[in-house]
């Protein structure tokens, strides 16, 4: 089962690093060209998606440095936490502007966040 929270767990961190940083660095108007999905990006100024790009890198981060480092590694299930109630209020965005296929898509990675900390919790702690 580590291996497989292992694997999951950098799977959700690349993805997430890879996200946040285009959202950090791109000009809105770029970010928002990617991909026909991106209409959320409409309701923020730059600066949020500047801010939420960070918040991803970090929680992306927070998934895997700790245990790489042995420093805290208590707080990888607490960024996977972390991380599905961020993804909570990205569902919520999306079920406001009733974009329900990207809205499941959001719900998948809840699920895959709370997997992970349920897993590191109770499954194969690093402590």
């Amino acid at each position: 089962m580590n291996t497989a929270l292992w694997i999951l767990t950098v799977f959700l961190a690349v993805a997430f690093l890879i996200g946040g940083a285009a959202q950090a660095f791109m000009p809105k108007e770029k970010y928002r060209s990617l991909a026909s999905s991106q209409h959320w990006v409409d309701d923020f100024s730059a600066g949020h998606l500047k801010a939420i790009g960070g918040i991803k890198m970090t929680g992306a981060l927070g998934l895997v440095l700790p245990a790489w480092t042995g420093v805290a590694p208590v707080l990888v299930p607490l960024a996977a936490c972390g991380m599905a109630l961020f993804m909570a209020g990205a569902a919520t965005t999306r079920f406001r502007r009733s974009e329900w296929g990207s809205m499941v898509g959001d719900v998948v990675f809840i699920g895959l966040f709370a997997f992970v900390a349920w897993g590191r919790f109770t499954l194969e702690p690093f402590w």
